[in-house]
């Protein structure tokens, strides 16, 4: 498990400078850049173990990668970044993105009531991500020229050449599949060795070693005061997560989340409510509403492993 970690880590590293090189050469704008390629390519070790996952009949890791992932993307990842330095969010299209987080959490909790997600569901969630991707560019191209500014600042450094975006992009693919191969084995091991269940490791081990890019991109824009890139990432990558990665991985084989709880779907769709008001409003994550967001993720991990 932990050279899966550390593949997983290195290869959405290179693919995100890759995936950036690539998009700024064929002539996308750095919001763009980052409210597509830097917030999926950060969810690509989620993608990748939630379809190997589904694809070894491990439906429990699949979905509880996904679940745990936004749980700790916004409870753990958003109260250390603004533990770090308060987090001030003014970007429009940050505010639009936040309600169709609250509705993707809400259409996956509907179609998890029969415990199975089937391969009709898997592409209908697909189609909504396409609908999300479409909307979201074309919202990008009215944002104020201060926010354009702001993520431009943050970008990871193109490099020299589409040689080098599809080289770096090519080589953090391999990379992240070699690294979900070992952290699924790793992580059904630990598991059965330990006598807990799929769901639970799924929830809390794998969802957390999974979002480390989201914690390293996030953690970073907020110490530079980059607010925007850094809730930006977190509420486009659990977007992804529930129309991207459960919508493949059910096209995949057909998922049957056993040992999912109303309590683990109810803290994803919750932690989700929670951001509106934030970035409804412009006001900043404090570093007291941080503090909020940590003891809330501490209170679920307990409540898992007690």
């Amino acid at each position: 498990m932990i050279l899966g970690v550390a593949l997983l880590y290195a290869g959405a590293e290179a693919l995100v400078r890759g995936g950036v090189t690539l998009a700024a050469r064929l002539g996308m704008t750095p919001l763009v850049i980052g409210l597509t390629v830097v917030a999926f390519g950060t969810s690509m070790p989620e993608m990748v173990v939630s379809v190997g996952a589904a694809a070894a009949g491990s439906g429990p890791i699949a979905v509880g990668n996904v679940v745990g992932s936004n749980i700790a993307n916004i409870a753990l990842i958003l109260g250390i970044s603004a533990l770090i330095r308060p987090i001030r969010v003014q970007a429009q299209v940050i505010r639009f993105d936040a309600p169709i987080l609250v509705l993707a959490s809400v259409l996956l909790v509907l179609l998890l009531r029969d415990d199975r997600l089937g391969r009709v569901e898997g592409g209908a969630l697909l189609l909504g991500l396409v609908a999300y991707v479409v909307v979201s560019v074309r919202a990008a191209r009215q944002e104020a020229a201060a926010v354009k500014a702001e993520f431009a600042e943050g970008m990871p450094h193109p490099g020299r050449s589409l040689g080098f975006g599809a080289g770096a992009a090519a080589l953090g693919l391999l990379m992240l599949v070699l690294g979900a191969r070992w952290f699924v084995a790793g992580a059904v091991a630990l598991a059965r060795a330990a006598g807990i269940s799929e769901a639970v490791v799924g929830l809390t081990i794998v969802a957390v070693g999974t979002s480390l890019p989201e914690l390293a991109t996030s953690t970073v824009a907020a110490a530079k005061g980059e607010g925007d890139i850094a809730v930006g990432n977190v509420i486009g990558s659990n977007i992804f997560n529930i129309l991207g990665i459960l919508g493949t991985a059910a096209l995949v084989r057909p998922i049957a989340p056993t040992g999912m709880t109303v309590a683990d779907l109810g803290s994803m769709l919750g932690l989700a409510i929670l951001l509106l008001p934030v970035v409804w409003s412009g006001l900043q994550v404090s570093r007291g509403e941080g503090a909020l967001l940590l003891g809330l993720y501490a209170g679920y991990t307990a409540y898992l492993t007690g």
